[in-house]
């Protein structure tokens, strides 16, 4: 399968002019600045978190705010997809999880069971063997509206809470998405709280056996029979005797828990940042009659809306810190005086929110390591991240070099130093933690999603390597350095690409380590990077762009699948070109016509396509932003490599 451009490409020979489309596209970036000098864009999932927003408010029986919910409404229809279910990303296949909770948030809102688009989704959800085959974090949500029983899901008493760190399990064995959302949930599965639900909205509908008679969930498939069927032996053992557990013990461990919450509760931003952790800690301190603990975190979410003249959804989270300082890359990417000055502004805007007063839960594993390190979102000091930190500390010290000012250098030096001391022991670096590979816990009944831990990743790692030697290091000096290229080459698959975790998918992850080996002076002959660069050649699509769409995450991936041209992939291949010496090459040349024959007249590109992830298989992105930062970086970087004459790419990134 192979996808066109209506519109002809011009011939490699004729070489595109990118100034015009390079100005625009940075006009635009800078139109999207905040007053304070940052950059912030929607960040978008799926239907799963606006329908969880709503079903909240239902479930804690909020007053009715009609307006926003019929705006909310209106997103969740348009974005029903043509099987009559709620797809992961656009144009996706359906997903029963997700379709569960849009149709029962359309229904709590007033959308009638026989209007026809309820109709099509509750055919298409039975049709498919019913609301029971949802995974368990919709099972928990079901359980907490009294539709399902709570023997539905897997045990986790709350005297998890109290387990030694030896133990085959424990929190911080777990990553920290899992940590922040499980430990308020254990509280809940502890209390059983009771629903409000004013409006006693039910979908019994959706299933084909009665929902109180359902048992639990069967094995995921990416799940090993052998592991499952052990843990789910040692959850039916731990059914009747959480019953004998002692009461002291119980409320020491619901105390324990609620401390922990507590100390990462993050005021406004709310816990871990992020909406699953944020909601579970509101119903977790209503049930235990905190109310003003439940209203700072409520309002966390409340500010994870994004509402439009006709439209409304919840975001998981926000992006600021990762969207400025990818967008201060490519204005400094443009050399334009002016543009240096905004991405200054950006990097001014993020100095202090380094993180240097809090030791996160990272210190576990690496106590003696000062903290250094940015958050991904405005505030969330207990979980820096790895690759926000990289791509900061990168950009700060592209602006030394061009402008010559001293006051990023303590900022850099504390956030490398952060970095290279959250190395795992293969050499590589995960998003948030240090050797988290307890991939056993994956077989668990609770990780059906196949995400409860984090560990080190090729597109981090590549991105820790680029900013170690972008800083001046080198293989032969650096130990770090060493460590870090070696499990990159390690990882390269036979084909050429690498994986991406956080981005959709090989572009991504073939992208971000072309780069780091780049900066470490690998030569453009060696065959890591030739093989790299054929790879991305190849699966260039016919309009002159890349894509690649969530089916690369499947189990049993045999190799690329064509998929609809992005302005973002597009971008990722020819950066990812470019570091490999390809400027010249005439894949590098219809790419970068691509990008001029699809921008915009504002400046921008259109991009409905999801391009990131969150977990493999089950959550996706869309980042509005790498619509506008990343072309730009690249048609920047391509005009800047054919104005100086060079082949060879200076920077990190």
């Amino acid at each position: 399968m192979t996808f066109s451009f209506a519109q002809e490409l011009p011939s490699a020979a004729s070489g595109p002019d990118t100034d015009k489309s390079t100005d625009a596209a940075a006009r635009r970036l800078l139109a999207a600045r905040q007053s304070d000098g940052h950059w912030v864009f929607e960040l978008e999932a799926d239907a799963t978190i606006p329908a969880e927003y709503v079903l909240l408010r239902h479930y804690r029986g909020e007053p009715v705010d009609g307006a926003l919910e019929e705006k909310i409404a209106a997103y969740l229809r348009r974005i029903q997809g043509g099987h009559g279910g709620w797809p992961l990303y656009h144009d996706g296949d359906f997903d029963m999880s997700a379709s569960v909770k849009a149709y029962f948030a359309l229904k709590m809102i007033g959308d009638s069971p026989d209007a026809a688009h309820m109709q099509r989704a509750r055919a298409t959800i039975v049709a498919r063997g019913g609301a029971e085959h949802s995974n368990v974090f919709t099972r928990l949500l079901l359980c907490l509206y009294g539709i399902l029983r709570w023997e539905s899901v897997p045990e986790m008493p709350v005297e998890i809470m109290l387990l030694p760190r030896w133990f085959p399990f424990h929190l911080s064995k777990v990553s920290y998405w899992a940590r922040t959302v499980l430990v308020p949930l254990l509280v809940l599965q502890a209390l059983k709280p009771r629903v409000k639900n004013p409006r006693g909205v039910s979908i019994d509908e959706l299933f084909i056996d009665a929902p109180r008679k359902i048992g639990p969930a069967g094995k995921a498939p990416h799940q090993k029979w052998s592991w499952f069927i052990l843990f789910r032996a040692l959850d039916a053992l731990l059914r009747p005797a959480v019953k004998l557990f002692p009461k002291g013990l119980r409320q020491r461990a619901i105390d324990r828990a609620v401390a922990f919450v507590r100390e990462r509760l993050n005021g406004h931003d709310g816990l871990g940042a992020i909406f699953p952790a944020i909601a579970n800690s509101v119903m977790m301190f209503d049930v235990l009659g905190d109310s003003t603990a439940a209203a700072t975190a409520r309002e966390a979410i409340e500010r994870l809306l994004v509402i439009h003249d006709r439209e409304a959804y919840c975001q998981p989270c926000v992006s600021p810190v990762w969207d400025t300082a990818l967008a201060c890359h490519a204005l400094l990417e443009t050399g334009d005086g002016q543009h240096l000055a905004a991405a200054c502004k950006g990097l001014d805007w993020l100095l202090p929110r380094q993180i240097f007063d809090v030791a996160g839960d990272w210190a576990t594993r690496r106590p003696d390591v000062r903290p250094g390190g940015w958050a991904f979102q405005y505030a969330n000091p207990h979980y820096p991240d790895l690759d926000d930190t990289a791509v900061v500390v990168m950009a700060m010290d592209r602006a030394r070099r061009t402008g010559g000012d001293d006051r990023y250098d303590c900022a850099i030096a504390r956030g490398a130093e952060w970095v290279k001391g959250l190395q795992s022991s293969d050499g590589g670096w995960a998003a948030f933690d240090v050797d988290n590979t307890y991939n056993y816990l994956n077989n668990i009944p609770f990780a059906d999603h196949g995400a409860l831990t984090d560990p080190p990743t090729e597109d981090v790692t590549a991105r820790c390597v680029s900013m170690l030697a972008q800083l001046g290091e080198t293989t032969n000096k650096s130990e770090a350095l060493a460590r870090g290229v070696k499990y990159l080459l390690n990882k390269q698959l036979a084909d050429g690409s690498w994986y991406g975790r956080w981005g959709l998918n090989y572009i991504y992850g073939t992208w971000s380590a072309l780069c780091a080996l780049n900066a470490c002076g690998i030569s453009h002959e060696a065959p890591e990077l030739h093989n790299a660069a054929e790879w991305l050649i190849s699966i260039q699509n016919a309009d002159g762009g890349w894509g690649e769409d969530g089916p690369s995450y499947r189990l049993d991936y045999r190799g690329h699948e064509p998929a609809a041209s992005t302005a973002s992939q597009t971008a990722w291949a020819l950066l990812g070109l470019m570091a490999c010496g390809k400027a010249d090459h005439p894949a590098v040349v219809r790419g970068v016509h691509y990008l001029s024959l699809t921008q915009a007249q504002d400046g921008s590109w259109e991009e409905a396509r999801f391009t990131a992830t969150g977990f493999p298989r089950v959550f996706y992105l869309r980042y509005h932003g790498y619509r506008t930062f990343f072309p730009l970086w690249a048609l920047a970087r391509y005009r800047s490599l054919k104005a100086s004459g060079s082949a060879k790419v200076q920077f990190g990134m």
